[in-house]
């Protein structure tokens, strides 16, 4: 049995193209024709293949690469084979990207998972439900009354989309997701198994014991949001749950009810942001980050990986640690008990 091909180049591009289309410089105008079909890592390349080199620690890769073509900064153009094009660019992780978009779209954005056109007749959608001519919506999907779909977007196998819910154009809808009480816009991404408006985790002690507090708001998904799998957005409470525009989501993070996240932030996997948090514009959270409710987050702020937040944090800092504080803080105190256990156990050692 042969291997499948998953991903295949949409064409083929010359390293001239390449330059052109990313506003690069070729350094040698006779590498203008090398053909472009596939990418790679740098440590890896390989036959008509673009490769990317940034950062002084990876410079070292550029005198043996296997490749057709490498994008990189300026001070590393005379480090490469003369075989290979050179393309010249300040930032080159962003130009590949941008290649990478093109050569391989259905990897850039997801599609239809069946060969399906239109409303398969093997969905579920209600009479009152308003789907614009161009959605496509695949066998087992569900779509609820009233609901509404825009032209161009794709509601997979067994995704359901709840009562009076809206959703925009050019979006996609993943496998198994389930979408209530949620108003999303144009090209929002939400991938398989996402939870989108459930219940908020609202309870008041009562006399036998925790009583819900009904969760009477919605979720607000602005244009270009991209949610990754089995990721859960929480419905606000009395307020709603917002998700700014150009934000992305990676999977397996919870967004309590009454969240405020601002724009084009990145929240990485198995973050968890309690009820209430203000995320402000720009704002950067590695994975496994945990918030407190009610903090407000100001905008540009880098959050540490794993750190621990109960305190605000000003804008443009950068914080990390548990419980979390301004990073430089938080290193130093690494490095006072790294001192302290070494002088102790030196200090052990001398008593033996």
């Amino acid at each position: 049995m042969t291997d499948p091909v998953f991903f295949a180049p949409s064409r083929r591009y010359t390293a001239g193209e390449v330059a052109n289309l990313t506003g690069s410089v070729l350094v040698d105008s006779g590498h203008s024709n090398i053909s472009i079909e596939a990418l790679a890592p740098a440590s890896e390349g390989g036959e008509n293949a673009l490769v990317f080199v940034d950062g002084k620690r990876n410079s070292a890769l550029m005198p043996a690469l296997r490749a057709a073509a490498v994008l990189c900064p300026a001070e590393f153009a005379g480090k490469a084979p003369a075989s290979v094009a050179v393309l010249v660019h300040p930032r080159p992780q962003q130009a590949f990207a941008l290649i990478g978009r093109l050569l391989f779209p259905r990897a850039a954005t997801p599609g239809p998972m069946t060969s399906e056109t239109g409303v398969s007749p093997h969905a579920h959608v209600d009479a009152t439900a308003h789907v614009e001519a161009g959605a496509v919506i695949e066998a087992g999907a569900v779509i609820g009354p009233g609901a509404s779909i825009g032209s161009g977007t794709v509601i997979a196998p067994n995704a359901v989309i709840g009562q009076s819910c809206q959703i925009g154009r050019d979006g996609y809808v993943g496998p198994g997701a389930s979408i209530q009480y949620a108003l999303i816009g144009n090209r929002v991404i939400i991938h398989g198994g996402a939870r989108i408006g459930q219940d908020g985790f609202g309870f008041v002690g009562g006399a036998k014991g925790p009583e819900r507090v009904p969760q009477i708001g919605r979720v607000v998904i602005q244009d270009d949001v991209e949610i990754g799998s089995n990721t859960t957005v929480d419905r606000g409470a009395m307020s709603d749950t917002i998700i700014g525009q150009g934000t992305k989501i990676d999977n397996l993070v919870q967004i309590a009810h009454n969240v405020r996240i601002g724009r084009n932030c990145i929240i990485a996997g198995l973050s968890g942001i309690s009820g209430s948090v203000v995320v402000g514009d720009n704002v950067t959270m590695g994975g496994g980050v945990g918030l407190a409710d009610h903090l407000t987050i100001g905008t540009g702020a880098k959050l540490a990986a794993r750190s621990g937040f109960m305190s605000n944090v000003p804008a443009g800092e950068i914080w990390g640690g548990y419980p979390a504080q301004p990073m430089a803080e938080a290193m130093r105190e690494i490095a006072m008990l790294r001192k302290l256990a070494r002088t102790r156990k030196q200090g052990e050692g001398g008593n033996g």
